[in-house]
């Protein structure tokens, strides 16, 4: 068949092969590099930048970092490392600074003694950086000299130049993220405070400066310095600040097997959670990996030897499960290894196996010993999950009890619940309604046919602290887990979920702000899965109704009442302030809050879940001080909100 023939049929011809040089693919395709172009992805073009110098710091050539967020949205990194290699690199014929920034896969990463240990092993970082830069400017500090040369979008606007003179060594980095490839340029201060304090706490005698001077005024900027001697062990006590320890001593161990340096360090606190982080060469594993799979197989079978060492448990016993072990624990697992294996360009998960073993042989060792070396901490820690089994026994029971019989038994749907007409998970609707006054002005108000009703009587049980077998007996929550139709624990089956819409729609007030936070700690610790699928809404009744003749308007805060009544010149006019959602009729009701053409819903959903979990211990935990300092620092910010 003729060329053309194949062309009109739509063939598949060499001309249709596109190659894409240099950092091209970066920009065609960026979510492969930095996983999206949204919030996440522009953050993580800073730690990117930042874990080069880190990895200097863990090769012992950098003791200080600092990181600057500079006027219209720019970034600055600097190390006081060796700085990058600026002589001519014999394969490209360039320099290698100029090499390192503008090819993919090229470093000091890929062999030689540069690095034993590094974070950034895939070679695409400060490249990747590079190229979804509007502007990139790199100085380099190297035997006395300054070395300068800027990118923009990538190539470079001219070859590397020597500007000067300077002391010392070290890297600078100045980038402005590319509006063409992001569409919101604007940095979260408490998301970098946060991943930099954790980068301080993972790397031994590092110091790291943070400076905020995005503002013209001088006396708004603001800095932080991070610098931690006890490293991953100051890390526990920093992350369980708001929760009571079960035991004094915090569990630390720093040693290699076979070339792999492990450091793990454990708390165990009173709470129903566990908090485990993994690392390896600096890098948050937020998936785990081989790494935290060997902590807790080791964390499982070490406990169970003690306890059978020991008799606490008798022969006929079960053995302690690793749910059981991990109640309550908080644990920071990080390993240095020569080459990770991550999985996927984020790094999410590490997949060496050889990290399994030595974190395996050192955590098992170093954990007995621990135990008994320690044995009134060693008696604390073993009562915690001994009473976690026990829990978890009976949890089951009351589960089984509760909903498995009661469905089999002809247990029917709640009878305060107004269900919907509709099957139909995507089109149906459940307000948690506060109290059965608001219940029967949302059950007037209500369309039948989509939206169902169920009222809570008075603000229901802070699940933060209560296991699931006391969770049951609560007539409330056991209401809403039928009416929801997913069962709960383990065997939960989301498929089965009957609205696909669960709106919480409570009072305007203090103690309606307090019952949403009950009800938001149930589903955050219960049912985050569907918070992750977007099914969890926040109504937003109004606080203000606005009348003139026969018109009528709403207004959700006091800073909107006073504009709505400037703006429409009706100062004097009738101002009603609804207390309770009870004081709205029917009528009222719908056209404010649940009419789907004009209503206003807040969708819920977790930002940083490691935050979200701190956050809930602070604010439903035992401990009251953390709490009290929360409020304080907080209290002009929730005056602000439209809640």
């Amino acid at each position: 068949m003729a060329d053309t023939e194949k062309e009109k049929k739509g063939g598949y011809t060499a001309k249709d092969i596109y190659v894409l040089e240099g950092l091209e693919p970066v920009r065609k395709r960026p979510g492969m590099y930095i996983g999206s172009t949204g919030v996440d992805g522009l953050h993580h073009l800073i730690w990117e930048v930042v874990d080069n110098s880190v990895d200097e710091a863990m090769a012992e050539y950098a003791k200080n970092i600092s990181v600057t967020l500079l006027p219209a949205s720019a970034i600055r990194v600097v190390d006081d490392g060796r700085g990058i290699p600026v002589e001519r690199h014999e394969q490209t014929k360039k320099s290698a600074l100029e090499t390192v920034m503008t090819t993919l896969h090229a470093g000091g990463k890929f062999g030689g003694e540069s690095y034993k240990i590094s974070g950034g092993l895939h070679g695409v970082g400060v490249s990747v950086v590079n190229a979804l830069s509007k502007r990139l400017e790199v100085q380099v500090c190297r035997d006395g000299a300054l070395w300068s040369q800027e990118y923009i979008r990538g190539k470079p606007k001219g070859p590397v130049q020597k500007i000067g003179a300077c002391s010392g060594s070290g890297t600078a980095v100045t980038f402005e993220a590319d509006p063409e490839i992001f569409k919101d340029i604007q940095y979260d201060w408490g998301r970098i405070l946060s991943h930099l304090r954790e980068q301080a706490y993972l790397t031994h005698g590092l110091k790291i400066t943070v400076w905020d001077q995005r503002s013209d005024n001088a006396h708004e900027h603001r800095s932080h310095a991070f610098y931690f001697e006890g490293g991953v062990r100051s890390y526990i006590s920093y992350l369980n600040r708001a929760l009571e320890p079960r035991h004094e001593a915090v569990f630390y161990t720093l040693k290699d097997h076979e070339s792999i340096a492990v450091e793990i360090a454990l708390q165990y606190v009173d709470d129903l959670q566990s908090r485990e982080s993994s690392f390896a060469n600096n890098i948050h594993t937020p998936e785990g990996g081989m790494h935290l799979t060997g902590f807790r197989t080791a964390l499982t079978r070490t406990l169970n030897d003690y306890v059978r060492k020991n008799a606490v448990l008798k022969s006929e016993d079960d053995n302690l499960t690793g749910d059981d072990v991990r109640e309550g624990l908080t644990a920071i697992v990080s390993i240095k290894i020569r080459e990770p294996q991550f999985e996927g360009q984020t790094k999410a998960k590490l997949g060496n196996p050889e990290a399994r073993t030595a974190v395996e042989a050192v955590f098992a060792s170093s954990f007995a010993e621990f135990l008994e070396e320690h044995p009134s901490d060693a008696r604390n820690i073993i009562e915690t999950v001994v009473l976690a089994m026990k829990a978890r026994k009976a949890a089951k029971a009351a589960k089984e009890t509760v909903l498995r019989k009661g469905a089999l038994s002809g247990l029917t749907l709640p009878g305060k619940l107004a269900d919907c007409q509709s099957r139909d998970p995507e089109e149906s609707e459940l307000f948690l309604v506060e109290g059965d006054s608001a219940g029967g002005s949302a059950k007037g108000a209500r369309d039948r046919r989509a939206q169902a009703i169920l009222p809570l009587r008075g603000k229901i049980l802070n699940v933060e602290r209560s296991r699931l077998d006391r969770m049951l007996m609560s007539q409330e929550i056991k209401n809403l887990i039928i009416a929801l139709g997913v069962g709960i624990g383990p065997e939960m089956e989301l498929d089965k979920l009957r609205y696909h819409k669960i709106i919480l729609m409570t009072d305007a007030d203090v103690d309606g702000a307090h019952i949403r936070t009950l009800l938001l700690t149930f589903f955050y610790r219960h049912y985050q899965p569907l918070i992750e699928q977007g099914y969890l809404y926040i109504a937003q009744p109004p606080l203000y109704g606005l009348h003139k003749g026969k018109e009528k308007i709403y207004a959700f805060s006091d800073a909107e009442r006073d504009k709505l009544m400037k703006e429409k010149k009706w100062e004097g006019s009738p101002v009603q302030r609804y207390k309770g959602l009870g004081e709205m009729n029917p009528e009222q009701l719908w056209e404010t809050t649940m009419n789907p053409a004009n209503r206003m819903l807040k969708r819920v959903a977790i930002e940083d879940a490691e935050e979200a979990n701190r956050t809930f211990d602070i604010l439903m935990g035992a401990i009251v001080e953390p709490r009290k300092i929360f409020i304080q620092t907080h209290a002009k910010t929730v005056q602000n909100l439209d809640i």
